[in-house]
């Protein structure tokens, strides 16, 4: 009997710091790694650029469901239609339509096979907002990192000005806000942790201390070797 794939989700918020923990274990145990919100941010850049209204339902499942992206991993890489969007895909409008358009029911299961794919030897690393509740329910870690909005609009900021573009401390706490409450309280696949999910407050924690608990929680339980 084969062994079991490995599934590790990684869900939360946006700035909790999901994304680059995810990067974190994928790396060190070599395994795949799927950016679901990624996708949607790809769809909705697919959507400015064939000009297709976010508030036409149907226009936009049919172009989730044909929606030409692909995933490099080494170096990782994201390409719409040929182009690479890697950079494109994290401006915060870009940020803003995706959570717009992950709202609406059709378009989540338009791409749920898409994601579901993602799965293949030796494992994955899911980074999301419902993957240990809806894509992989059945994943052997669940992770669900949150922290204060502030904290999550002042890693934005560092990361922003990193790339060259100033922007108001105050406009991205109000835009995560305005997120958060989108995701937590829209009707399909709400952002909430699993209820077998570990959650982490990250507010207070470094990335690398976040990474340690999470390796060591997934050699303790066999998910992965002990002495990796």
């Amino acid at each position: 009997m084969q062994k079991k794939i490995g599934i590790i989700t990684v869900d939360g918020p946006s700035g909790g710091g999901k994304g680059t923990l995810s990067h974190f274990l994928a790396d060190k145990l070599g395994w795949h790694f799927l950016d679901s919100g990624a996708l949607y941010r790809v769809l909705a850049l697919a959507a400015k650029k064939h000009t297709v209204s976010l508030e036409d339902r149907e226009a936009l499942s049919v172009l989730a469901r044909h929606l030409d992206v692909v995933f490099w991993q080494t170096p990782f890489q994201i390409l719409l239609e040929g182009q690479n969007v890697t950079l494109a895909i994290r401006n915060e409008e870009c940020g803003e339509m995706a959570s717009r358009v992950a709202a609406i029911a059709a378009v989540r299961t338009a791409l749920l096979d898409r994601q579901r794919a993602f799965l293949e030897r030796p494992g994955l690393v899911a980074d999301g907002r419902d993957m240990g509740t809806v894509v992989f329910p059945e994943a052997d870690l669940k992770i669900f990192l949150e922290a204060s909005p502030l904290e999550r609009a002042k890693r934005r900021k560092a990361q922003l000005k990193e790339q060259g573009i100033d922007v108001s401390l105050d406009g991205l706490f109000v835009e995560i806000a305005e997120r958060d409450a989108r995701d937590r309280h829209r009707p399909v696949a709400p952002l909430v942790p699993a209820e077998d999910a570990i959650v982490l407050d990250t507010t207070e924690m470094s990335i690398q201390a976040v990474f340690e608990t999470v390796l060591e929680e997934a050699k303790r339980r066999n998910i992965v070797p002990k002495t990796i």
